[in-house]
């Protein structure tokens, strides 16, 4: 190249000559790099991850396509071009075609997930579930919101948080009318007594949702009608109008004749929650199902009720040097007051203020653990009320 400036350079005016040489150069130093790739900074791959249980690629966007290759959830696809509500995708078997935008996640909300995931591994769960049908896992609570992992039909999984969301939110995605625009008119009907749940009632119908985690480490939060929590059938009999949301193992009792499995039959601590969604609480009543030997059945040995209660609950073993075996003890929070509410950007309850209580089994009668120095509450101060003692009773006669 310097050869042939050089036999062109007498013909030129000395400034056009030094502007020729410089023009030249600049086009030499722009073409190098076409020439040496090693210097040509490499373009990062955009992923995309199913979303829907399966779903085919075409050949084309058209109503009249053939069929490519079957794609299933989770997969991960190399994207190769947007347009408009379809992406040409790559599998990793190098089949090419299309799909629609919305049967994918992008990596933003695929990281969200794995983020998510991190966040609650070491969690511990408030309860157990199983899944009645297949169930995706939401990034946040809501209809509209990202979705990822499908889970199969009787699937356990860990119940880490709960929140509430109105049950028409989807409708404003759309530009439809709000959630108290289409809410059923409510009905004025004669009530005779007002219930304790009534009073904490929302204005408007809601879902609820819960952070729930698999046996596989996949974390979002799923629509709690779609699951029922893993209660043991022998008290789920006694949740009457309620619907229990938790049962912890207290003890266990030798009864050769009960039927259970080397004759050691469990003691349950249970909590319940009216069947209505979106109260700004966990559950409102607590109650200890304990095994009567001489009859072979659980009986009631403790309730409480009309409480504003919240996860989790905690249960740990007493003093092991007890003669009589070590004693039981369980706790949770309850509401200070009436002051709590569904938080409005999570959706998860919360209380002004809260105060752990906690009781301790002493045989078969359950009693309060109170603080040093601090006196038994009344029967009637309207939170927390106990039906102990006519139970406790019960079970001195047997």
């Amino acid at each position: 190249m310097l050869n042939s400036l050089q036999q062109i350079a007498p013909r030129l005016h000395p400034r056009r000559w030094r502007v020729s040489i410089s023009t030249a150069l600049l086009f030499a130093m722009a073409a190098l790099p076409s020439g040496c790739g090693h210097l040509r900074p490499s373009s990062s791959s955009e992923y995309a991850y199913v979303a829907v249980k399966q779903i085919y690629l075409r050949d084309r966007v058209a109503v009249v396509a053939n069929r490519v290759a079957e794609v299933k959830n989770g997969e991960r696809l190399t994207v190769l071009q947007h347009i408009p509500r379809f992406l040409k995708v790559k599998t990793p078997h190098g089949a090419v075609g299309w799909i629609e935008e919305h049967a994918v996640i992008d990596q933003g909300e695929y990281d969200a997930f794995k983020n998510l995931s991190k966040q609650h591994a070491s969690q511990t769960p408030v309860a157990t579930a199983v899944l009645y049908n297949e169930l995706y896992m939401h990034l946040t609570p809501g209809r509209a919101t990202p979705r990822f992992t499908l889970l199969a039909p009787n699937t356990k999984v860990a119940m880490l948080e709960r929140a509430s969301e109105p049950r028409y939110a989807a409708s404003n995605v759309l530009g439809l009318p709000t959630a108290a625009a289409s809410a059923p008119p409510a009905r004025h009907e004669k009530v005779h007594k007002e219930s304790f749940d009534s009073r904490f009632a929302p204005a408007v119908p809601m879902e609820d949702w819960w952070l729930a985690r698999d046996n596989a480490g996949h974390t979002g939060w799923m629509l709690a009608r779609d699951f029922q929590v893993d209660v043991p059938e022998d008290v789920a009999q006694y949740a009457e109008s309620e619907r229990m949301v938790g049962a912890y193992v207290l003890r266990t009792v030798d009864d050769p004749d009960s039927g259970k499995p080397n004759g050691q039959v469990p003691e349950y601590l249970t909590v319940l929650t009216p069947y209505k969604q979106g109260l700004p609480f966990d559950f409102d009543q607590v109650r200890v199902f304990t095994w009567d030997t001489r009859r072979h059945r659980y009986g009631t040995a403790f309730r409480e009720h009309d409480i504003v209660g919240f996860f989790p609950v905690k249960v740990a073993l007493g003093d092991a040097k007890n003669p009589d075996g070590p004693e039981p003890t369980f706790s949770f929070q309850v509401a200070v007051g009436d002051n709590v509410s569904l938080d409005p950007e999570t959706g998860m309850p919360r209380a002004a203020a809260l105060k752990t209580v906690t009781y301790r089994m002493e045989g078969n009668l359950v009693r309060p653990v109170l603080p040093q120095g601090a006196k038994p509450a009344s029967s009637g101060n309207g939170v927390m009320r106990s039906a102990a003692t006519h139970m406790g009773r019960r079970h001195r006669r047997r």
